[in-house]
């Protein structure tokens, strides 16, 4: 990850609620026939006592990760949460100044850990059943994997392998024009709210508590996508 203490998001709270937010992610491990990725949906849990953080989910059998034995091996989980072409139509400095070029918002987890299969089917249950609770909590009759007829998820479950990556280290981006004047802040969120699907969600971020701008902070020059210049502004 290119780190920038502009951008850098320090809090665990805050990065621990963008992981459950985002829920998905790319997993990418390392073996002998090279790199290999899955995009599945993750459940975190962060221990007591400054433990490392689990990260919990599960692969079909078909799934080259779910070959990879009972070794533990490096692995990355790659979130990546909403993300939005921002237009330098949306500085009001643009008419004062035109010191002002394209950018791109966006905000990303980087998990690094230990990935380690766990080939039990309680396990494999466990993990199933947990993130379904989870995305089912705010339904207003939510569905439980006990609902099923008897037998039914368990024949299921065997088609499928739990794993966990337990984190060594947790790095957090986000990239919400901070390093704008307040006015310009608030051009940016006025302009990717009135824009559907990523748009909207990277100006609600922008208005969040977690990211809100309530002081200056001085213009800095961002190179245009095809520019070779470096910036903090990059990804």
């Amino acid at each position: 990850m290119n780190r920038s203490p502009v951008f850098e998001v320090t809090d665990p709270a805050v990065i621990a609620g963008l992981v459950r937010d985002l829920a998905f992610a790319q997993v990418v491990t390392s073996g002998d026939g090279g790199l290999v990725a899955s995009s599945v949906p993750l459940l975190l849990e962060v221990p007591a006592g400054g433990r490392p953080w689990r990260l919990r989910g599960h692969l079909a059998r078909t799934n080259p990760q779910a070959r990879i034995g009972t070794a533990a091996v490096p692995a990355l989980a790659l979130f990546v949460g909403p993300h939005a072409y921002v237009s330098p139509s949306a500085y009001p400095s643009k008419a004062e100044t035109g010191r002002v070029v394209p950018t791109w918002n966006f905000v990303e987890v980087h998990v690094h850990g230990t990935f380690r299969l766990t080939d039990d089917p309680d396990v494999t249950l466990a993990a199933v059943t947990d993130l379904t609770d989870v995305h089912e909590a705010t339904r207003p009759e939510p569905w439980r994997v006990a609902d099923t007829p008897e037998g039914y998820v368990s024949g299921l479950v065997r088609g499928i392998v739990a794993f966990e990556i337990v984190g060594e280290r947790v790095e957090a981006k986000a990239k919400l024009s901070q390093n704008k004047s307040v006015e310009d802040h608030r051009g940016v969120v006025e302009d990717l709210a009135a824009r559907p699907g990523g748009g909207a969600a990277v100006a609600e971020l922008m208005r969040s508590a977690a990211f809100e701008r309530d002081v200056p902070a001085p213009d800095r020059e961002e190179p245009n996508a095809s520019s070779n210049a470096s910036s903090t502004e990059g990804p």
